[in-house]
Order: structure tokens, then sequence, then C-alpha cells
């Protein structure tokens, strides 16, 4: 597929057989390699599992980051506390928290002008992405790092 700014890219999906950690590791790898691409990104406080101890305070905190939108004006007062969450990626502390809690929630979305480039769901069970041939490569690089195979992603069949 070609992108909007000329360049070669693919739908990657990820797929089924990894353990918990592996999972995480590739949603958080992908997240990386997309981060200066994301213009906008949300995710959901919420998941079908119970929240892994280690980022329960990732959890509470951007449960926080809504209760500051609302108090700022920027969310309604009505919108679920834990649905669509908006994080800036250009923060530290906020990507941070979007590494944490991705793998976990039940839908995040990276959109880049208004395209959608990056959603997981099902609590980490379910990842698509569309890379770059350039980001697709560090992609695959950073997981054989980590000892992931470049099998753990598919392209996305057509039509789906």
């Amino acid at each position: 597929m070609i992108n909007q700014h000329g360049g070669m890219s693919r739908e990657l999906i990820l797929v089924a057989g990894l353990s918990p950690a592996d999972i995480a590791l590739v949603h958080r790898e992908a997240l990386r390699v997309l981060r200066t691409d994301i213009d906008a990104a949300h995710l959901d406080a919420y998941s079908d599992d119970p929240w892994p101890p280690a980022v329960l305070r990732s959890y509470e905190r951007v449960l926080c980051l809504a209760r500051e939108a609302v108090a700022a004006g920027t969310r309604a007062q009505r919108a679920d506390p834990g649905m669509g969450i908006d994080i800036d990626v250009r923060d530290d502390a906020q990507f941070e928290l979007m590494l944490d809690l991705v793998p976990h929630t039940i839908n995040a979305e990276g959109w880049r002008e208004g395209q959608l480039v990056f959603g997981t769901s099902d609590s980490g069970t379910s990842l698509w992405m569309v890379l770059t041939q350039e980001q697709e490569a560090e992609l695959l690089s950073r997981l054989a790092a980590q000892g992931i195979p470049s099998t753990a992603l598919a392209v996305q069949p057509p039509g789906r």
C-alpha cells in the first residue's frame, strides 16, 4: 500500500501463540517505533483481566488524566471515566502510561493525520498497525534483539 506521503507501508497484525510477556513486548516496541508518527492517541482504562500489579500505578494515573481533562473542560463530565482517555505521546510520562497499559487494555488507538496507524484490543491479544518499510525493519530488529521471531507478525490479509 502507498501511504499518504508517497511511501510504501504495510498493515501488520499480531499472530497468535506468543506468551503474554512476548505479546506485551511486541505492543511496546510497536508503539516505540510509531511514536514520532502518532499525533493523537487514546486508550480505555478497562481490561478483560485484572490489571497486573506492575501497571496499577499507571492505571491510576491514566484515570487521573481523565479527571483532570474533565476539570479543564476538555472532556465531557458525562463521559465514561475510563473510556477514550487522550494520551499525549510527545509527553514522556504519558507515553510511559501508554506503554504500560496498551498490552492489557480492551482498546487503544494511535492516529496520524486522521488515519489510524495503531490499534489494539481484546486485552492485548489483538494488535494491528501500519508501518513504513523502515519502521517495519526497525520493529523486526527490536523484536529479534529480544528473542521474538519475525513470525510474531503477519501481513494483514486484504479486505479485512
